[in-house]
């Protein structure tokens, strides 16, 4: 949910489902088709990873923020949008969302970081991998290899960072909303 772009929320559930599920398919699929050159096996990782990444996201976002579904498609991107830079939101009628949208931020976040570890020994089976792919694979599995690396270490390094950012820019909107509501 932290991840998901903001205008992703002015989408229905299912958009916002299928929006999701087809960036993870492309990107899986792209890294297939970069490693192993077979398009059948980028196909195969497109459909399952769209399908069932879009659901669960899709899910998630529900589960995490249900009140997205009271608001409109414009209601509902001013407070994510309001919510994701910090600032008050424009509708003093909007102010509950603001509120409820930077909580389940919260509780997203706190999910994540519970599977932190999950990403560390990732990182550390993938570096082992992408030596290995350097000594004895092809040219498209170490180029593959090494890509999954960085990504994880932009995942430990990086992410953390921005996500902290994030959810400091929501506690300020929401209290932004203090004299709102």
């Amino acid at each position: 949910m932290i991840l998901v772009p903001g205008g992703l929320w002015q989408r229905g559930p299912l958009g916002r489902g299928v929006a999701a599920g087809l960036a993870a398919g492309v990107f899986s699929g792209a890294f297939v088709l970069l490693e192993s050159g077979a398009w059948a096996g980028a196909l195969a990782a497109f459909v399952v990873l769209s399908l069932f990444y879009g659901i669960r996201v899709a899910r998630r976002m529900h589960r995490l923020w249900p009140e997205a579904g009271e608001l409109g498609r414009a209601d509902r991107a001013a407070v994510v949008r309001a919510t994701r830079r910090g600032e008050p939101v424009a509708d003093p009628a909007l102010a509950p969302s603001v509120v409820a949208y930077a909580a389940a931020l919260r509780r997203a976040a706190e999910e994540d970081r519970l599977r932190r570890w999950v990403v560390l020994l990732v990182t550390l089976c993938v570096i082992a991998l992408a030596g290995y792919d350097t000594l004895a694979g092809t040219g498209g599995e170490m180029t593959s290899s090494w890509l999954v690396v960085a990504l994880c270490l932009a995942d430990l390094v990086w992410w953390p960072r921005r996500r902290d950012r994030l959810l400091a820019r929501a506690d300020r909107a929401v209290a932004s909303t203090r004299g709102l509501g």
